[in-house]
Order: C-alpha cells, then sequence, then structure tokens
C-alpha cells in the first residue's frame, strides 16, 4: 500500500473557504469522501476550536481550516453554489466520518450551532467489528496501530509525528493546548493536524469490510444517538465513562 500523501492547505481566508467549500460538496458520495477532526484547547463546549481538519480522500488532500481566525465564516461562506461547510456538516446525504464525534459534535454545537448529521463513527465501527468483548472502547492510537495496514516505516514516522504533537500540546508530557492557538502553527503541530485525519480512510476500509448491513445500521444510529448526547446540557466529555461501549451492544 502506497504512502498516504502528505498534501494540504491552510485555509485562513474566505476567499480561499469559497474554493474549500466546492471541493468538499462535489466529492464522490461512496466510498466516504470527507474525514475530519477538530483541534482546540480543552475541545468541547468549555473550550475552543482552533482548526478543522477535513481529509478529502478523493483528491488525497487535507484542508485545515482556521476556525480561530475565520470565526463563524468558517461555517457560513458559501461556494459558488450557495453551500456552506454548515450545509455539508449538518446534511444527512453527505457522510462525514469522525472518530469519537462526541466531543467535536460538543463544541460545534455550542459555539456554532452546528448539528451533525449523516456521520460514521470509526470508532463505533472498530467495535461493531468485533466478534465478541464489545464492553469497552479503543482510541485511535491503538486503531491505527493495529488496524490500519501500515508498512514499518509509516509506522515509524507516524509514531514520530504523534510523538512531537504530544510534546507540544499535551500537559501530560509537558506541552500546552494553547500551541493550537499560535500563529503561525508550528510545523510540529501542522503535521500532526494532518497526520491525524489522512489514516481513517484506512480504517474505515478495514472496519466496512468486516460489517454487516445490520450492524452498519447499528453504527449509523449509534453514531447520531452519541451527536444527542453531546448536546444535551448534562453531557461531560471527560472520565471513565467515555470508555464504555453502548450498553445494547456489550456482549
Amino acid at each position: 500500500m502506497p504512502c498516504p500523501p502528505t498534501s494540504y492547505e491552510f485555509v485562513d481566508t474566505t476567499a480561499a473557504l469559497t474554493g474549500v467549500v466546492d471541493a468538499l460538496s462535489g466529492a464522490p458520495a461512496s466510498p466516504p469522501s470527507l474525514y475530519v477532526d477538530l483541534e482546540g484547547e480543552y475541545l468541547g463546549r468549555l473550550g475552543t476550536i482552533s482548526i478543522i481538519q477535513i481529509y478529502l480522500s478523493s483528491r488525497q488532500h487535507t484542508y485545515l481550516i482556521d476556525v480561530q481566525t475565520l470565526g463563524a465564516a468558517s461555517f457560513s461562506e458559501p461556494g459558488a453554489n450557495g453551500t456552506t461547510l454548515k450545509t455539508i456538516l449538518e446534511s444527512p446525504s453527505i457522510t462525514k466520518v469522525f472518530f469519537d464525534v462526541r466531543n467535536d459534535s460538543d463544541a460545534l454545537f455550542f459555539h456554532f450551532n452546528i448539528d451533525l448529521r449523516g456521520v460514521e463513527d470509526l470508532q463505533l465501527m472498530e467495535l461493531a467489528s468485533r466478534k465478541s468483548n464489545k464492553r469497552l472502547l479503543f482510541g485511535l492510537k491503538k486503531c491505527i496501530e493495529s488496524d490500519a495496514q501500515m508498512t514499518t516505516g509509516e509506522l515509524l514516522e507516524w509514531s514520530r509525528v504523534k510523538e512531537q504533537g504530544l510534546k507540544l500540546f499535551s500537559p501530560v508530557s509537558g506541552g500546552s493546548y494553547a500551541v493550537f492557538s499560535q500563529r503561525p502553527l508550528s510545523q510540529g503541530i501542522l503535521s500532526y493536524c494532518v497526520q491525524d485525519v489522512q489514516y481513517l480512510p484506512r480504517l474505515w476500509k478495514t472496519y466496512d469490510e468486516k460489517l454487516t448491513p445490520a450492524w452498519k445500521l447499528k453504527v449509523l444510529q449509534a453514531s447520531q444517538h452519541r451527536i444527542m448526547q453531546s448536546q444535551a446540557a448534562d453531557y461531560n466529555g471527560k472520565g471513565r465513562h467515555m470508555a464504555l461501549a453502548p450498553k445494547e451492544w456489550i456482549s
């Protein structure tokens, strides 16, 4: 399998954003073309959104949308046909693939009133693909290392970029989430943001091939339920409960 491309575009003007929206809205629908992640300071309703990363698999290109600079225009600036990023994110007919959508949804809903629809949650796809032991969820690191079908070289580079990023932003590793708010972003953070989404299509393919139609439907329903939960007034996106599988899936 060829090494995934690392081409990306940092989008911090409305003029550039209109072209991005046009590219996203015209992307092929099947298999999914849009793979999404967010970064910010304590991402969620009580934190901030600094960057939205969208990997467009049909072009093998990542868009890093500078929400900190663009603000609400990130979601309201229309493309040539009037479509906005908000329209795309809220469309049930345009599939967006996230890995654990909960805190991303929380942040989008409470900061910008984005009501996500059409989401496939890779974390739930992985859980659904298991034949047994569906009690605990896996994190992205474990999924990438186990299921992204990396070469040794790819895995070494992925680990290097991951560790470099953690040292910059993770308080546990001596960093600070404030690095996502600094402009210009460091190359280490840019590389981390790009890498975070570019392997997601491999995971989607791995898990999708294992799922029956019934389980695919369960994943879609559970993904939407996660979004509804994240919008509740009492939602808490931190804690051990976040590692628990949906109760009805436990076996």
